[in-house]
């Protein structure tokens, strides 16, 4: 990897100003402001309330502390106080964006797009990936990074059709469409004639809808290095 990074012109990330916690907190913040919102078990179905109030006490909250947040934003705010999965994966790409040096960092998506994502989902689809979080919070961790490390990529693509990525809606919106978007974008660099370094989740790799077989789809050559 490190070869590649050095080669490259250009660098590619999901969202590129993650060392600036503060906008992307307030881009948060901001899109997540609701009001009068029920408490988080009445927005889940009964047979998850458990697991929630397993979830809430672990991370220091009450059920009735989410009421000027939207579903989506507690969702969110609950995974990472139960993971530290997301946290990792932005230091990566903090990682490769303080590599580029004077390369141009080009953003895949950005944060507010980012957000902007779920904030966007219909109110039972936010409930949906509430509910995905709880459950997922409650099953034994997979390890990601080790399946990567073993090249077990159909491990990886069980793990995208599992979870809230079981949800048709939430997958359509969170995983094939911004790979969809990602490709045109990473194509267009390409075909540009610059040969860009790329940095995104393991998932994004695996499956038909990944980015490697949609980068095919679109007559480039993909090779996998090990």
């Amino acid at each position: 990897m490190a070869a590649a990074l050095e080669d490259a012109e250009t660098i590619m990330v999901e969202v590129g100003n993650l060392a600036d916690e503060a906008k992307v907190a307030a881009t948060f913040t901001q899109l997540a402001r609701s009001e009068g919102e029920p408490p988080l078990s009445q927005r889940i179905a009964p047979a998850e309330r458990p697991a929630l109030a397993s979830l809430l006490d672990a991370a220091g909250y009450g059920d009735g502390d989410f009421a000027a947040m939207d579903t989506w934003a507690a969702a969110l705010t609950l995974a990472r106080g139960g993971s530290d999965e997301a946290d990792a994966r932005n230091g990566v790409d903090r990682a490769v964006v303080a590599a580029a040096g004077k390369r141009p960092v080009i953003e895949l998506e950005g944060a507010a797009a980012q957000l902007a994502l779920f904030d966007a989902l219909p109110e039972k689809e936010q409930r949906d990936l509430l509910g995905a979080v709880v459950t997922e919070a409650a099953t034994p961790d997979r390890d990601l990074a080790a399946s990567w490390r073993d090249g077990d990529m159909a491990a990886i693509e069980k793990e995208t059709r599992s979870g809230l990525l079981a949800d048709p809606e939430l997958r359509a919106v969170l995983f094939t469409g911004r790979n969809r978007a990602w490709t045109a974008r990473i194509a267009t660099v390409i075909r540009a004639g610059q040969r860009p370094f790329v940095a995104v989740g393991a998932a994004h790799m695996a499956g038909r809808d990944g980015l490697p077989a949609m980068l095919k789809a679109q007559g480039l050559t993909v090779t996998r290095m090990q």
